[in-house]
């Protein structure tokens, strides 16, 4: 009876020391894609009020959460069921994460800024409206970048046991999601830091006023890097399922750095998309008038 017990926890601790190694294996694999995923999500969570930056940043974590709830399982299904719908899934997400850099790119050209327009020109109930549509925008481009992370981890351990891929593939997600969001939070709160250093030197010119004032006055240009960065990740993960999945692109391709094409073969796309989502905004409002 005591062998039998003190067995079954030499099998559990092989199961769990299986499963370190291969989220070692598996973190190595899926670390591009969550460097994409910080600055996207950095980007994402930015440009709020002041006072709703953690609130809002909290709306999207607990939103993250749940995607890799309904993500999670979803992925071990189809691995084991329906395998050939995984590449078509990911295709799609990468048309909207297409999309949404191009879209970035052409309200950059054209002028256009919502943060400007939201601070002068709308309610207060506005702002929260407007808030809202972009926490369901961060939302949904996390759903889709945890899909690439789930399914590159699910890769890097479909020939071990289910448990040690339901251990490795949860650990790789959950992880994504507190090291992204708690990275952005200690972000957006670094101008607090910066004051609170710059209080405590009571007014004195020394080191601590001297880093506080770093910390405020670099965080505009911080979240601006993260804002160009995160629009160009999208760009990158989005060409990149298409260049890694459709071999007569990569073919072509070939001759190129990976990384150049990969954002070109976004851009491409997501200005296709865009034009068409234009036209089609034309259209319809030429109806509705």
């Amino acid at each position: 009876m005591a062998a039998g017990f003190f067995a079954v926890f030499d099998d559990i601790a092989a199961l769990l020391d299986d499963a370190a190694m291969m989220s070692k294996v598996a973190a190595k694999k899926t670390a591009g894609v969550l460097g994409d995923d910080l600055a996207v999500g950095a980007e994402k969570a930015s440009g709020f009020a002041s006072s709703r930056e953690l609130p809002v940043l909290w709306a999207i974590t607990k939103g993250s959460f749940r995607n890799k709830l309904i993500i999670l399982p979803v992925a071990f299904v189809l691995s084991a069921f329906a395998s050939w719908a995984i590449v078509p899934i990911l295709m799609l997400g990468g048309l909207y994460l297409a999309f949404e850099g191009a879209e970035k790119i052409f309200e950059f050209f054209a002028g256009h800024r919502v943060e400007d327009e939201v601070l002068e020109q709308h309610s207060e109930e506005e702002i929260l409206a407007i808030e809202k549509e972009k926490v369901k925008s961060a939302i949904l481009t996390d759903f889709i970048l945890s899909i690439e992370i789930i399914i590159i981890a699910l890769g890097s351990v479909v020939d071990k046991s289910l448990p040690i891929q339901i251990i490795v593939v949860t650990f790789i997600a959950f992880l994504a999601t507190i090291g992204v969001y708690g990275f952005v939070a200690l972000l957006v709160r670094m101008d607090d830091a910066g004051f609170k250093l710059i209080e405590i030197a009571d007014g004195q010119e020394n080191l601590l006023k001297k880093l506080g004032t770093v910390l405020v006055v670099a965080l505009p240009k911080v979240i601006k890097l993260l804002t160009v960065v995160g629009t160009l990740a999208m760009l990158l993960v989005a060409g990149g399922i298409y260049v890694h999945n459709i071999h007569q692109l990569h073919e072509a391709l070939h001759f190129m750095p990976s990384l150049l094409a990969e954002v070109m073969v976004g851009l491409v796309l997501g200005m296709i998309i865009l034009l068409f989502e234009k036209l089609f905004m034309k259209i319809k409002n030429s109806f509705v008038q």
